[in-house]
């Protein structure tokens, strides 16, 4: 599955960027080995001069959409949205 072509690259002025991952662990709760799946870390980059803390009203409206967006995907496609925010 392509996920590059599933998901924008851009949401509401934020880029998005996609890298695989290696899985947080080694087994899922069912006992199925993850690596038989694939992972992927989104992550949402916007150059800014304003504070991390001022961002959360964008973070949020961002996170709406993207969920929409996930939601689209395939069955059987997992996803976790996790916020934090700060400068790099």
């Amino acid at each position: 599955m392509d996920l590059a072509n599933l998901l924008p690259q851009e949401v509401l002025g934020v880029r998005l960027l996609l890298d695989p991952v290696s899985p947080p662990t080694p087994f899922f709760e069912d006992g199925t080995p993850t690596a038989t799946q694939a992972f992927y870390q989104v992550t949402l980059l916007l150059l800014t001069e304003k504070p991390p803390e001022a961002l959360k009203p964008l973070a949020e409206s961002v996170a709406k959409v993207l969920e929409a967006h996930l939601k689209a995907l395939p069955p059987g496609v997992g996803w976790l949205l996790l916020e934090d925010l700060r400068p790099l």
